[in-house]
């Protein structure tokens, strides 16, 4: 295959095109609004009302979402576009209206929709009014037909949601701490379902016990006194659950020492019953208990009793991870490595903060319920008695603020319009919550994983440096699919169930694991790791999916094949090679050029593939076409995909010292320019304007697909380098008299004054005129002269320090 230059450049728009700069927000929202909204309500499914003597519940049925919308003072309501709601000061968003079934005993009522609350819409979304418009359409309601979205307009600010990088949910990670004398086993797992995230810790000490943390139980549980509450009352059971090695259950003497006191399922309810609830009766314990163990531990296994055995299963699993970390049989994983690590999104922050409001929601409906009807005896209607500002005040302050769920802050922030470059590069930024204040030196090097996902030169200097990132041009970002599908079709493939493996399979197979779900055991993971990998080629299944074989670390280790499917997983584009062979011929390319193949089409024929870090361990990827040998699996599109958007300016990086890059990326964004063609219609309450912008004379490619050239910044100019009659002046410059004259660098600052008129009680209210002599606060003629019979100064008045722009008077009580 002799591809040019031009043909993989062609490649990288169609990429580039399908994927979008700033899709993976957008993504993350519409799936969000389409699927986590509603089950988020499902979760709660029915809503007691405790009434007299008669039972009766609220049935929450199906939750749906208009169209953006503004309510008028004097209660009209019309549609409203973004540019509208930048002006006055509004908030861009839609309202929400769920199905509520009332139901009396046995008889269900007449179901009612109700009005809920607003949800802030993410513009270019879904549900946005600009996704369906033409470029001269968006023109036509103040738009730049350029603007990437992917931002909420709050109170007429702009915020964007910074994606934020997180350790991986349902994923087990077995680490060392070296606190005291002794070094401890410690294996977390954030498990995690629909907004809801719970904390797994389970710890082997130096005692030989191993124990378990979760949320919910104050203290530390023996592991084998879970497990005996979990249903496995039986020792030996358990150390098989746990291996079929020997040595690894000699470890486990010490924890079936510390379980004497709790010998079968009841008692251990009890035992954890105590921890919750003591002095209790034993029933209130018990069902306290159950509680817990559905709802707080392994909540993504499942919520209710039949869940069970499946967390048991899970959690023998991690006690075996502990061990043979302690035996030298795995090594530690590293929590560095981006296989480990997932970025939250628009989407699934706002799942967070939407399921805590609509608790409180529920929890508000239920007890204005039941004081309405008890205390006034009257027939209760639903819509009279929810209050809608529960949800919208509490989520549109959080976007508004930055002040996040479980104490986060900064979450949101207002979006940078210096200029096109900084508004790009902020909708692809990403930080991590480590603190800010510490070393952390691991967290912040470049890991061999970032390649082709994160740009190495695009990260600020001082105490954000390495914790605040950029994605590269490559990086696409998962939006997940029903890891129930995966398993179903795994078990059709001949995986067998954990309950239904023999002691040979197990010892001799391989642990197949669907995003934390133990599917079961293969006989040869290899081979079917495979077979899914060219059922995923071939347009069988989803190319959400990926697959990762992990093999013994020792002889007779174990083997596990991972299948990732959730979502945030930041993965990238490579050309699919057999036998030293691309796949991508010169057909494909010709057709890519003609329009007649998509990206996708590319994807559904198994000519490229998206590998997150997990599935990229597998493979061996070749940097250019020549370098192919026949072990070789993947080949690179371009090398130049590796940088993000700032970094991408730069004309041969390639040739910079390191930091010189890292500098031109943070002052890339600095640059005056056009940072938007709608700046005069805007009421921003700063910004920069640079008269004559110029398109560079030296160009990189990238510039093209996120649209620099047409929103170029800076100018080019010619540039002597000397000393200065002698002397070394370092960074001084000198500015040519004739250049500044014909408008070198020329530019307008535009800020904006804001007085508004309040009408008070009785009628009165503020009035903009020409204050007359007499009234407190008058200044003097001469600091109105410049004011006309409004009030107001007229435009394209000069003006200079303490001129009034705005003549405003009070009656004067409210003086």
């Amino acid at each position: 295959m002799a591809v040019t230059t031009t043909q993989l450049w062609n490649l990288t728009k169609e990429f580039i095109h399908d994927s979008g700069l700033v899709r993976q927000h957008i993504d993350s929202y519409n799936e969000f609004v389409e699927r986590g909204l509603q089950a988020i309500v499902d979760e709660v499914g029915d809503l007691p009302i405790e009434i007299g003597d008669y039972p009766l519940k609220i049935k929450l049925g199906k939750i749906e979402i208009g169209a953006p919308r503004v309510i008028e003072v004097d209660g009209t309501e019309r549609s409203i576009y973004p540019a509208e709601a930048r002006i006055r000061n509004l908030t861009y968003a839609a309202p929400l209206h769920m199905e509520m079934i009332p139901v009396i005993g046995e008889r269900e009522g007449q179901p009612e929709m109700v009005y809920i609350g607003d949800l802030p819409v993410m513009l270019k979304s879904r549900i946005c009014l600009l996704s369906k418009l033409s470029p001269d359409d968006l023109i036509g309601v103040g738009e730049d037909p350029l603007d990437p979205g992917g931002y909420f307009i709050v109170n007429g600010s702009e915020r964007v949601i910074v994606a934020l990088e997180d350790l991986a949910a349902n994923r087990i990670l077995v680490d060392i701490e070296h606190t005291g004398v002794n070094p401890a086993y410690k294996a977390k797992i954030f498990s995690t379902t629909v907004g809801f995230r719970a904390r797994i810790e389970v710890t082997l000490k130096s005692d030989a016990g191993v124990y378990v943390t979760m949320p919910g139980i104050p203290s530390d549980i023996p592991f084998m006194i879970l497990m005996r509450a979990l249903g496995f009352e039986e020792d030996a059971r358990v150390a098989e659950l746990v291996s079929l090695d020997p040595s690894i259950q000699n470890e486990l003497e010490g924890s079936f020492e510390k379980s004497l006191e709790a010998t079968n399922q009841r008692d251990a309810l009890l035992y954890l019953g105590n921890r919750l609830a003591p002095g209790q009766v034993d029933e209130y314990r018990l069902r306290k208990a159950e509680s817990v163990l559905d709802r707080n531990f392994l909540p993504h296994m499942g919520r209710v009793p039949g869940d069970r055995r499946e967390k048991g299963l899970f959690l023998a699993e991690i006690a075996t991870r502990i061990i043979e970390v302690k035996l030298g049989r795995k090594t530690p994983d590293d929590k560095d490595h981006y296989a480990n690590k997932r970025l939250k999104l628009a989407g699934s922050l706002l799942a967070e903060l939407f399921r805590i409001s609509f608790r409180n929601l529920t929890r508000d409906l239920k007890y204005q319920l039941e004081r309405i009807t008890i205390r006034r005896h009257i027939e209760f209607s639903i819509a009279n008695a929810i209050r809608p500002g529960i949800i919208t005040e509490r989520v549109q302050h959080a976007i508004a603020t930055g002040n996040w769920v479980r104490g986060r802050i900064g979450v949101t922030q207002l979006l940078d319009r210096t200029n096109f470059v900084s508004t790009l590069s902020h909708l692809r930024r990403l930080q991590s919550p480590l603190s800010r204040s510490q070393p952390n030196l691991e967290a912040r090097d470049l890991h061999p994983t970032h390649y082709g996902r994160l740009c190495p030169d695009e990260t600020p200097e001082g105490s954000n440096c390495g914790l605040v990132k950029n994605l590269a041009l490559s990086s696409s970002i998962s939006v997940g699919i029903d890891p129930k599908e995966i398993v179903d079709k795994l078990h059709r493939m001949g995986v067998t169930p954990v309950e239904e493996s023999d002691k040979r399979l197990r010892a001799t197979g391989g642990k197949v694991v669907v995003d934390g779900i133990i599917a079961g055991y293969s006989k040869d993971p290899v081979a079917l790791a495979d077979e899914l990998r060219e059922y995923r080629r071939q347009g069988k299944m989803s190319s959400e999916m990926n697959i990762a074989y992990h093999p013994p670390e020792v002889e007779d280790g174990r083997r596990e094949l991972y299948i990732n499917c959730d979502s945030g997983r930041v993965r990238r584009p490579l050309i699919v090679v057999d036998s030293g062979r691309p796949r991508l011929t010169e057909e494909h390319l010709a057709s890519v050029d003609d329009g007649r193949l998509s990206w996708q089409d590319l994807i559904r024929n198994g000519v490229v593939e998206m590998l997150d870090a997990d599935e990229e361990e597998n493979a061996l990827v070749a940097m250019y076409e020549h370098e192919l040998r026949r072990d070789h699996t993947h080949l690179e599109i371009a090398p130049y995909l590796m940088l993000g958007i700032a970094a991408s300016l730069i004309p041969f990086p390639e040739h910079n010292q390191s930091p010189r890059n890292a500098y031109e990326s943070a002052m890339a964004k600095q640059a005056l320019g056009v940072f938007s063609t709608n700046f005069f219609t805007r009421v921003d309450s700063r910004s920069h304007l640079l008269h004559y912008p110029q398109t560079p004379i030296v160009q990189t490619k990238p510039m093209e697909v996120f649209n620099y050239l047409e929103r170029p910044s800076g100018q080019n100019v010619v540039v002597a380098i000397l000393s200065f009659q002698g002397y070394n002046m370092e960074d001084a410059i000198i500015i040519n008299k004739s250049s500044v004259d014909r408008g070198l660098f020329r530019s307008t600052f535009y800020r904006i004054y804001e007085a508004e008129s309040r009408q008070y009680l009785g009628g009165l209210r503020d009035k903009f005129e020409i204050p007359e002599a007499g009234i407190r606060g008058y200044r003097g003629d001469r600091y109105y002269r410049m004011l006309e019979e409004d009030g107001m100064i007229s435009p394209e008045a000069e003006t200079m320090g303490n001129t009034v722009l705005v003549g405003r008077t009070s009656p004067p009580r409210f003086l």
